[in-house]
């Protein structure tokens, strides 16, 4: 017997996502079925999927119930599973202040990179259906040593390594054609920085303080927008720019365009790095699990 299974689309600068709310962990989301749900052409349609799950219902939450109650079961477009992702937290806090979970102001959500702080910025009462921005508190960046290159085609760039619990390679270039299509994974060496693959951000500056990105997401391609590339491109900047805050004892703060719109990026003197932008909610619906079970089969 077919049921009907409630979904949502939402983006954060246009990095898109289906949400399924599944409070009790009820859905078997297998890989297959997340990337069914993602096909652009077939499907959905989405760089990723949000599994709303409340954290002691999943087994690899239960241990951050007692601080989150919700956990983002996030999974990349071709089904893998992902650590985090930023603008997915962001999108993922937009769908629990429509649905009445949580209301504007302060909110924590599990993720498989541990529990992000969120915040909800509450807007004027005449600013209309207007959504005020989500601010996450992202982690700290951890830079590890080595040197890295990345390649497309004959050009090749040196890369900073910094993982935001997700693995990125920064590579500054003079224009952003440069970087191709990114259909494919720009080759990197060495082959073992990244045994698990790795997300490349190419970036040019804008001037001071401003730069912009393109980045191809491991598992979804190149996508719109990337918020824990986006931090990381904004550490490698401020780096390269000889900006330290922990050091410096002053928070650095770079606006970073993506191709779906602006992220404003600051690393606090302890070294938490929060992320400001909006998250929108455009549709929701249903779909039939007879369909996916068809795909499936």
């Amino acid at each position: 017997m077919s049921t009907r299974i409630a979904f949502l689309k939402g983006h954060g600068t246009e990095n898109d996502f289906v949400i399924v709310p599944d409070p009790e962990n009820a859905l078997d989301l297998s890989p297959a079925a997340v990337a069914a749900l993602c096909d652009r052409r077939a499907g959905l349609g989405g760089d990723g999927l949000l599994h709303v799950v409340r954290s002691a219902a999943h087994p690899e939450a239960r241990g951050m119930a007692a601080e989150a109650e919700w956990f983002m079961d996030y999974r990349n477009g071709d089904g893998s599973v992902a650590e985090m992702c930023g603008n997915g937290v962001r999108v993922f806090a937009r769908y629990l202040q429509r649905a009445g979970h949580v209301a504007e102001g302060d909110l924590a959500v599990a993720t498989r990179g541990g529990v992000k702080r969120v915040h909800i910025a509450k807007v004027a009462s005449d600013s209309g259906p207007a959504a005020g921005d989500v601010t996450v508190g992202m982690g700290r960046a951890l830079l590890p040593e080595g040197e890295v290159e990345v390649r497309v085609g004959e050009r090749r760039w040196p890369a900073r390594n910094v993982n935001m619990g997700n693995p990125h390679a920064v590579a500054f270039v003079a224009d952003l054609a440069h970087a191709g299509d990114l259909y494919a994974p720009p080759p990197f060496e060495p082959a073992g920085a990244y045994p698990d693959g790795v997300n490349v951000e190419f970036v040019v500056d804008q001037g001071p303080g401003h730069v912009a990105m393109r980045v191809h997401e491991r598992g979804s391609g190149e996508t719109r927008s990337c918020g824990t590339g986006a931090c990381a491109v904004a550490v490698a900047t401020a780096r390269r720019d000889g900006v330290d805050p922990s050091v410096t004892g002053t928070p650095a703060t770079y606006t970073v365009d993506v191709p779906g719109g602006t992220l404003v990026i600051t690393e606090r003197p302890d070294g938490e790095i929060e992320m400001t932008g909006p998250a929108v909610i455009v549709a929701e619906g249903e779909f039939d699990s007879a369909w996916l079970e068809g795909v499936l089969a």
